[in-house]
């Protein structure tokens, strides 16, 4: 076959046209046609490389055909030299992170910054400051891992005690070791906000076309979704209370989750329970510190209250679930009770469907113990020196 101009303008058009095997394929019936030295005279004339010849002469005669790995090209990313380098980042980014305060987004917050999140590799987890990557590499394996570096206000708390770093420290010391121990468990537990059973709007946006109301704001009924969360496992426990959230509430809340699991986690003696320090649940509460310790002497469980400080709830980890109820539902008219709860069952937390209850049971208010009584309770408590509202051990008594 003798190459004229028209020709080669037409087999390097066509060829730039195709892609892998087909390009190659395509370029090794050019040189099988042009007979001996068919690929010498292709690279010479059609500037096509003689490698690639060969390869689509093994793909025409096999009848294989050999697929591209483009993505496996060029250098490799930092975690295939540095194969801890994910879990010691986000070890460090868990224990500083808080979801979106306004609950319109997933997204997660942390108070460190690239760079002391690198420095902290290097404190931390004992990396060498030649080994780690550079700061914008940090930034990015943080962005891929979910958590984003503040850059509103919004995630900034309100105020700030004096115990706060203090606190944080302790919480990331206990938490760390009940997560490491076969003989603890955490649990995060956290009510979320009242929601209005109408025909209200709550912004966002849905694909259906909705109408609410838009003045005489009434609920039918009102429902406040309870959370239990097992970090360790990324189990979710909602109890959709339709009266009032009181000590007791949580408690049995607590306790029904822990009846569910107990057989699951023989080997289990302590229960470490993180929390906000909210009106319901606090270490002075009279009738919370009493109901918990009754679940302590009923399964010999040694229960380690930790809360996290005023202002800073949105680092319990059981806030993040109500990010995604919050998002899941987005725009859609929570009208009933019914759809409350389908809405809860079928969102999922880390791929994980919740366990969802309905709580119609009615607790009283204003329930607490006498002076007396409580200080005779008091004397079971074995409180941290200077955290002392915030870190309570509670141990069993002998059954």
């Amino acid at each position: 076959m003798e190459l004229t101009g028209i020709l080669k303008k037409t087999f390097t058009e066509t060829a730039k046209t195709l892609k892998g095997s087909a390009r190659r394929v395509f370029m090794a019936r050019i040189a099988k046609a042009l007979g001996k030295g068919g690929q010498r005279q292709a690279e010479l004339e059609l500037g096509w490389n003689r490698r690639t010849i060969r390869k689509g002469t093994g793909e025409l005669e096999s009848g294989f055909r050999c697929y591209d790995n483009f993505a496996g090209r060029g250098r490799k990313p930092v975690e295939h030299h540095l194969p801890h380098l994910l879990t010691d980042i986000k070890a460090i980014a868990e224990a500083e992170s808080q979801t979106d305060p306004t609950f319109k987004t997933t997204r997660l917050y942390i108070r460190l910054s690239a760079a002391q999140v690198r420095q902290q590799l290097i404190k931390q987890k004992g990396y060498s400051e030649e080994e780690l990557p550079c700061e914008d590499t940090i930034r990015t394996k943080l962005n891929e891992l979910g958590y984003h570096p503040k850059k509103v206000k919004k995630s900034q708390p309100l105020k700030k005690i004096p115990e706060t770093d203090a606190i944080f420290e302790q919480l990331k010391q206990v938490n760390a070791e009940t997560d490491a121990a076969e003989t603890a468990l955490r649990m995060s537990v956290d009510a979320k906000g009242t929601v209005l059973l109408a025909l209200l709007s709550r912004g966002g946006f849905n694909r259906l076309e909705v109408k609410a109301l838009d003045h005489d704001f009434r609920p039918i009924e009102k429902v406040t979704p309870v959370g239990v969360f097992l970090p360790q496992y990324n189990e979710l426990y909602i109890f959709l209370v339709t009266g009032s959230v009181t000590s007791d509430t949580i408690v049995d809340c607590i306790h029904t989750v822990w009846t569910m699991i107990t057989n699951r986690f023989p080997g289990v003696q302590t229960l470490v329970i993180n929390q906000d320090n909210g009106p319901e649940c606090h270490s002075r509460r009279t009738q919370f510190m009493h109901r918990i310790t009754q679940l302590a002497d009923e399964f010999q469980l040694n229960i380690q209250l930790a809360y996290y400080p005023p202002y800073h709830s949105k680092y319990n980890p059981i806030e993040r679930a109500w990010g995604v109820l919050e998002n899941y539902w987005n725009g859609s008219l929570l009208d009933s009770l019914q759809t409350v709860f389908h809405f809860a069952q079928n969102m999922t937390y880390n791929g994980v469907h919740p366990v969802v209850k309905i709580v119609k049971k009615v607790y009283r208010t204003g329930v607490k113990l006498t002076k007396k009584a409580m200080a005779e309770l008091e004397k079971r408590f074995k409180r941290l020196p200077g955290l002392e509202k915030w870190f309570v051990l509670i141990r069993p008594l002998p059954a």
